[in-house]
């Protein structure tokens, strides 16, 4: 097989937005990365300490994976089809087919084994989103987003990504794009977005979701040391600050990317009052990367308090209690849209 199909890549700061944005524009609809990320409502907040990924609890910034790409999709009238497959043999298979129809293939991988990637970078995280854009012989053309050309990886470890093992197992996930309309309603998908995010943050009765999981996860952040151990409680400091700052968020868990979505939706629909909300977002954010900063002090043994486990979840439970104004304000404007 050999077939290339013409594609155009663009980076972005998180995998899915850019696999959205990218396959979109692959059918002539051009979004920005904040567009897609409101409209699909990826702002959201989940701790989950009976969810373990390398043996420390989940904490995720945004829903799971492939859900903006569902949402955005569905708001603009756009129809696809996203498929999991038992059988490795024909999850390649039905890939090759679509490639030979110029059909670029959106997938959900395993980043350990993307051999594209630097060593320093693989681990075990199965959420990540690439494009197959063709294939050589045995070699298939990636469209990775946070890479900077078009890629290339062999069957056999294309294959073994797609079927990685550990949480959030991939399962050969695979979706692509049928029909695009002539024609979308992009205020309708807007107000949709914010008002499932408002729905997110503000209205989840569970504790590990939302406002009501930041604060049960500064609950347990002041008991960690004593608790955990020391050593193990930086731990698990690390991975809330590497999922916020690192894991394709763009820093500060999305929030300044949500703040970007605003004040352009605001643009778009003529409404100044979101970009005074994109401020207070972007007031939040700076809250979030300050947690980031403190948390890296005590990581590396440099916070100079007394009770550096107790101030950092005190400054959780501020972030939390400005959030809930922030959504609270968005929800009353968008309400009366």
């Amino acid at each position: 097989m050999n077939n290339i199909i013409d594609f155009q890549h663009k980076m972005s700061a998180h995998c899915e937005n850019g696999v959205t944005g990218n396959l979109l524009r692959f059918y002539g609809i051009e979004l920005s990365e904040p567009m897609i990320f409101g409209i699909g409502s990826g702002l959201f907040f989940f701790y989950m300490p009976l969810i373990k990924m390398n043996g420390i609890p989940v904490t995720s910034f945004r829903p799971l994976p492939g859900v903006i790409f569902k949402r955005v999709t569905k708001r603009l009238g756009i129809d696809v089809n996203v498929r999991q497959y038992k059988n490795q043999i024909r999850a390649a298979e039905e890939v090759d087919k679509l490639i030979e129809q110029n059909i670029p293939v959106g997938m959900v991988v395993g980043v350990y084994d993307l051999t594209y990637f630097p060593p320093a970078y693989r681990f075990r995280f199965n959420a990540h989103n690439i494009i197959a854009v063709g294939k050589e012989n045995n070699i298939y053309y990636i469209s990775d987003p946070i890479m900077e050309k078009i890629e290339q990886i062999n069957a056999e470890d294309l294959l073994k990504t797609r079927y990685a093992k550990g949480t959030y197992k991939p399962k050969g996930k695979m979706y692509y794009i049928k029909h695009v309309p002539e024609t979308y309603d992009i205020n309708s998908a807007i107000v949709k977005g914010i008002k499932h995010t408002c729905r997110n943050m503000l209205n989840i009765p569970f504790p590990y979701a939302g406002l009501n999981g930041i604060k049960t996860l500064a609950k347990h952040v002041k008991k960690w040391p004593d608790k955990l151990g020391e050593r193990k409680a930086k731990l698990y400091l690390g991975q809330v600050v590497r999922m916020q700052e690192e894991i394709g968020t763009g820093g500060a868990g999305f929030r300044f990317l949500y703040a970007a979505f605003l004040q352009e939706a605001s643009q778009i629909m003529n409404k100044p009052q979101l970009n005074d909300i994109s401020g207070q977002m972007t007031e939040v954010g700076d809250l979030w990367r300050e947690f980031g900063v403190e948390a890296g002090r005590i990581f590396k043994d440099r916070y100079s308090g007394s009770n550096p486990y107790g101030e950092i979840s005190k400054l959780l439970l501020k972030i939390r209690n400005e959030e809930e104004k922030t959504f609270l304000n968005l929800n009353k404007l968008i309400k009366n849209i």
